[in-house]
């Protein structure tokens, strides 16, 4: 049976039992043969698809009053979960109209309309609503929340600030790692209108509002070296592995970059030595493989890789074996070598780098935000064989 049958006959039915409860005896019989006739007059048009006859009359049925905003707040839900949009905005506004309603129905429906238009990608209509429940001090939490999610969607970032502060103040929320994110957005803005000064200030915000701020720590660092600050670019890239280790592998190539022009490579190597023996991701050895082919030679780096392999295959590792050994090789074995490489690189190719550990979503870029679940901090390098 149709499915929308079943989503809209108990709502049919509540509104006949509310008629039937409040009408008189004298009235009674009358208005449930009045809600008969209607209720097969609805139920034929949805058996016969027109659905849209249908809903007027479901709707007629539960006409507004006290008795029945519970019924019409749960059409409009039902309707807005089904991608109706329009016919839920169209109830709720509806709804709202009537003069009769208590103090609480008034909050429950203009909650119900803010996330109507919010689905409806109204996001201005949707922003004066939930202002109004702040103001009314209802559903407070679920509307400051979702302001903040309009903000930053708009990316208004100072605004965020404003509202995520407020959710900590008033009702405890945690959101120290957020604030600190919507400072680094801000930051970034600032750097693309060339004010260094705003920006720096706005990263001490940053970790100030959040000491483990990783993007925080890496934009400071980035700053540092284009000011040719090599040793406080070093120090900003370090702290990285202090507060995220994972987000390691996003530094390793401009830290070694700084070692580089500081001339200071053994500190280098010993850093990294330091950072395998806490971290297993695969791009850490690599980058120490390679400094030490460059000190010890090539035996060295490559004994130092196939070590690390027996205790952590990685695809990725293999690849790096198979290339230096392509350097030594000739004839067959240097073809074997080859087909193996492409093989490899194949298999890697179009792989996600990284992962959302909320909600899944898997991609080639690191996104602060995850673009499908909008949680912050969330994606990371996906480990395992074919990963980290």
């Amino acid at each position: 049976m149709n499915e929308l049958l079943w989503l809209l006959l108990p709502v049919a039915a509540a509104s006949g039992w509310v008629m039937a409860r409040r009408s008189s005896e004298r009235q009674q019989q009358k208005q449930c043969d009045d809600f008969s006739s209607a209720y097969f007059k609805g139920l034929n048009y949805l058996l016969n698809e027109q659905q849209d006859k249908a809903i007027e009359v479901f709707i007629r049925m539960a006409e507004v009053d006290n008795e029945t905003v519970e019924t019409h707040l749960a059409l409009g839900n039902l309707f807005r979960r089904r991608g109706e949009v329009d016919r839920a905005i169209r109830i709720h506004q509806n709804l709202i109209a009537r003069p009769t309603l208590s103090v609480e129905q008034r909050a429950n429906s203009l909650l119900e309309l803010a996330e109507d238009y919010m689905k409806a990608g109204l996001l201005d209509r949707a922003e004066n609503l939930f202002r109004e429940l702040v103001r009314m001090d209802a559903f407070g939490e679920k509307a400051l929340r979702n302001l903040l999610d309009i903000y930053e969607q708009e990316q208004d970032w100072e605004q965020a600030i404003e509202t995520a502060r407020q959710l900590e103040r008033v009702y405890k929320a945690d959101l120290d790692g957020v604030i600190a994110q919507h400072y680094c957005e801000l930051a970034e803005q600032a750097l693309e209108e060339g004010n260094t000064e705003q920006a720096r200030q706005l990263l001490k915000d940053a970790l100030k509002q959040h000491p483990g701020c990783v993007r925080a720590s890496m934009l400071s660092a980035r700053l540092a070296f284009q000011n040719t600050d090599y040793r406080s670019a070093i120090r900003d890239y370090k702290a990285v592995a202090r507060q995220d280790i994972e987000y390691f592998p996003e530094v390793i190539e401009p830290l070694l970059a700084c070692y580089e022009r500081t001339g200071t490579m053994d500190d280098a190597i010993a850093y990294f030595r330091e950072v395998v023996e806490h971290y297993h991701g695969i791009s850490t050895v690599l980058a120490l493989a390679e400094l030490l082919r460059k000190e010890q030679g090539d035996e060295a780096a490559l004994n130092f890789v196939v070590d690390t392999l027996r205790q952590r295959p990685s695809v990725r590792g293999l690849k790096w074996i198979i290339e230096q050994s392509l350097a030594r090789s000739e004839g067959r074995a240097r073809e074997n070598l080859e087909i193996l490489d492409g093989l490899i690189s194949r298999l890697l190719e179009g792989k996600p780098v990284y992962k959302c550990r909320n909600c899944g979503f898997a991609g080639k870029v690191l996104h602060w935000q995850c673009p499908s679940c909008r949680q912050w901090n969330t994606v990371k390098p996906i480990h395992g064989l074919e990963g980290e």
